[in-house]
């Protein structure tokens, strides 16, 4: 098994977690939709009002501090946001274009492109939905590769120009992760023989777009559920409000967009890689009156690679995790989702 997509044909889905409400459809919030009972204080994901008075580090890629300050802000919070990141804005303006042309289109054209139950990629909810009993406000759209063959489906004559934008904007996601990335195992310590496959073409990349269409009662409802993110590095890029973190001792801390910024957190893998060191931060979209859209890119080693935990023999630690590569991790992570940490914990 060399590809992400290949790592998810042997986890298939039912077809029932891949479609989408028609929410054009929907003028008031269905019972599959809501979270919380009228006039309900919230249920085990607190949707009380969250924190205000935290926010996480503003890191500038050009400061020759840069490293020092990734390493504090993924040990302290798992996310930062990342300005001076080098993408150009018309290309982070055009991605936006496409993903509002994409969501605005009727519930019978988007079909046409839905993920099929052993598919990676195409149109569908998102693939935590399973592991949740109410359905969430949202769908979203996954790239791996090239986009054409969905973006044929819904736009047979008009797919170019949506092709042309996501890729050369997942060509620029791809850089500036694999320089996150090689900041981060150059300072744990790992050896270039373990870190060979950033930047190599076997290293997995995957887009995901995502829209949370206006909510008829979005107090009561859930953009994204609570979940941790299968990758080294998600980099995320939108203009809207929504995007929640948890924080032991906090609670939920807003991460509100930044001017000329992107959102930067860890996932799993560099969880597992750093021996618990870096956080992997549970994190959730909540909504509101307005539409909301983003854009995720995911970065993670190939699916062969060991993830070994970083001890340092000077300090005596042992590891927290058992070595699994990430094909094994993401099977786990299909059966136990929430659990899939402790499951190879030592």
């Amino acid at each position: 098994m060399n590809t992400l997509s290949e790592a998810y044909k042997t986890h298939p889905l039912k077809l029932g977690d891949i479609i989408p409400l028609d929410f054009s459809s929907s003028p008031s919030l269905p019972d599959s939709h809501a979270w919380t009972q009228p006039n309900d204080d919230g249920d085990e994901f607190s949707f009380s009002d969250p924190a205000s008075s935290s926010s996480i580090p503003i890191i500038d890629l050009m400061d020759p501090n840069a490293t020092k300050l990734i390493a504090l802000a993924c040990e302290n919070w798992g996310a930062f946001h990342l300005k001076n990141h080098g993408i150009p804005l018309d290309v982070i303006q055009g991605v936006e274009e496409e993903v509002q042309r994409l969501f605005s289109l009727p519930s019978e054209q988007k079909m046409k492109a839905l993920r099929s139950p052993t598919g990676a990629t195409g149109y569908g909810i998102a693939r935590i939905a399973p592991f949740f009993s109410k359905c969430m406000w949202h769908e979203g759209f996954t790239i791996i590769g090239s986009p054409s063959h969905d973006a044929k489906k819904i736009w047979p004559d008009d797919y170019a120009r949506f092709c042309d934008r996501m890729e050369n904007y997942e060509k620029q996601m791809r850089i500036i992760a694999e320089r996150l990335t090689e900041m981060v195992m150059e300072l744990l310590g790992i050896s270039e023989e373990k870190r060979k496959w950033v930047g190599a073409s076997e290293a997995n990349g995957a887009l995901q777009l995502n829209f949370n269409p206006s909510c008829p009662d979005p107090n009561r409802a859930m953009g994204l559920a609570p979940h941790t993110d299968t990758s080294i590095f998600t980099i995320l890029q939108t203009p809207s409000t929504g995007l929640q973190i948890f924080k032991e001792g906090k609670g939920w801390i807003p991460v509100n967009p930044h001017p000329d910024a992107l959102i930067v957190h860890t996932g799993d893998f560099l969880h597992i890689i750093s021996n618990a060191r870096f956080s992997c931060p549970v994190h959730r979209v909540m909504l509101n009156e307005k539409k909301r859209y983003s854009v995720a890119y995911f970065y993670s080693p190939p699916m062969h690679y060991m993830l070994s935990p970083c001890v340092s023999s000077d300090l005596n630690s042992v590891a927290r995790f058992r070595d699994v590569t990430v094909e094994e991790y993401i099977g786990i992570k299909s059966q136990k989702f929430a659990d899939s940490l402790s499951f190879i914990s030592t």
